[in-house]
């Protein structure tokens, strides 16, 4: 999996460290000379502001933890009628021919309370799956920075991103797959089963523990590909917005500016997560329906139209998810009194082999 993070980064479209460094040391040269600003340690930022812990603890990465439960709990088991309506026209579209159709048949149906099916397997599994998700993340992240050192963790930092991502949603899905499993099961076979309680001793006693990681492939095909655009879109989009689009430096903002810079480029996130992982989504929601199916077979069956189903549905639920994840995750960050550094700058060693100062 790993092999094929570095082609990846090197194609994405945020990945240009020499042309962005030659673009700053246009401006450097072109512009008033500057003062050369050093960028205080996270450890010594700790004790002027305050912070609750050290960057890299313990501590934070527990906290970070907490913030991705309640950031992806809350807001996947906010979102589970729409949910279930996008699994329901992936698995049967002659039944679900819309979104609104979707509503409709299914209150007619099953009644309003129909519409929350699966929210416990929904809480639970993407609990753990933020747990992991965001936790790792931070983990990864300072991992890899460390293993490249500070020039070259700014030169890569997309790539960076894209790596730490990824290893942190391989670990997230295999928490996420067995409750994954249960709610797709409640939502889209009626009769087989209305609750956990029920779904989960009648899933193992038809095809044992398999039943509950079946669908980890297609999850890791869905959800890796989801994240690594989520996190690294999220970080340079918000290193775009201060630099292009905030009239102030970010230092200057208060906490609750930032928070709305957070919000927006969480949304902008969101809409690319949903049309990269939507097909292997269609995949994961039918293969979980159907007993017997690889997920090759159920690809290959639903064809090219197929795994677009439910696209305009998703892009709904995804954008305002992640806008509202990031948005709920730096909050407690907020909360908690946790370093958030701000977006990277140059290192000064580089400056100076670049010769960007005097």
């Amino acid at each position: 999996m790993f092999s094929s993070i570095a082609p990846l980064a090197r194609l994405n479209p945020f990945y240009a460290p020499h042309f962005q460094l030659v673009q700053d040391g246009a401006r450097k040269r072109a512009g008033p000379a500057e003062a050369p600003t050093t960028r205080r340690s996270l450890a010594a930022a700790s004790a002027a502001e305050e912070y609750s812990c050290e960057y890299g603890s313990l501590k934070f990465y527990a906290l970070c933890g907490v913030g991705g439960v309640l950031s992806c709990g809350l807001t996947h088991t906010a979102v589970v009628p729409l949910d279930l309506v996008k699994c329901r026209m992936q698995v049967d579209p002659q039944k679900y021919k819309s979104i609104f159709n979707g509503f409709s048949v299914t209150v007619k149906e099953d009644g309003v309370r129909g519409l929350a099916k699966g929210w416990a397997p929904t809480f639970i599994g993407y609990s753990m799956q933020g747990l992991c998700k965001f936790g790792f993340y931070e983990v990864f992240k300072i991992l890899y920075g460390n293993m490249l050192g500070e020039e070259n963790a700014y030169l890569w930092r997309t790539s960076l991103y894209l790596a730490a991502s990824a290893s942190a949603e391989f670990f997230a899905d295999i928490a996420l797959a067995p409750m994954e499993a249960a709610k797709v099961r409640i939502q889209t076979q009626p009769g087989y089963a209305n609750t956990l309680r029920e779904a989960v001793p009648k899933m193992f006693g038809e095809e044992g523990i398999w039943a509950f990681y079946k669908g980890v492939a297609p999850l890791w095909m869905r959800q890796i590909p989801y994240t690594m655009m989520k996190f690294a879109c999220f970080e340079r989009t918000v290193e775009a917005l201060y630099k292009y689009v905030v009239p102030k430096p970010r230092s200057e903002c208060t906490k609750g500016e930032q928070l709305v810079v957070t919000f927006v480029a969480g949304y902008i996130a969101g809409v690319f997560c949903a049309i990269v992982s939507h097909p292997a989504d269609s995949v994961v929601s039918v293969l979980n329906k159907e007993k017997g199916s690889s997920a090759s077979q159920v690809l290959m069956r639903l064809g090219f139209k197929g795994v677009w189903k439910g696209l305009f549905a998703r892009i709904i639920m995804i954008g305002t998810l992640t806008a509202l994840q990031w948005f709920i995750y730096d909050s407690v960050k907020v909360y908690f009194r946790l370093p958030r550094p701000p977006p990277p700058e140059m290192p000064e060693s580089l400056k100076k082999k670049l010769g960007l100062t005097e």
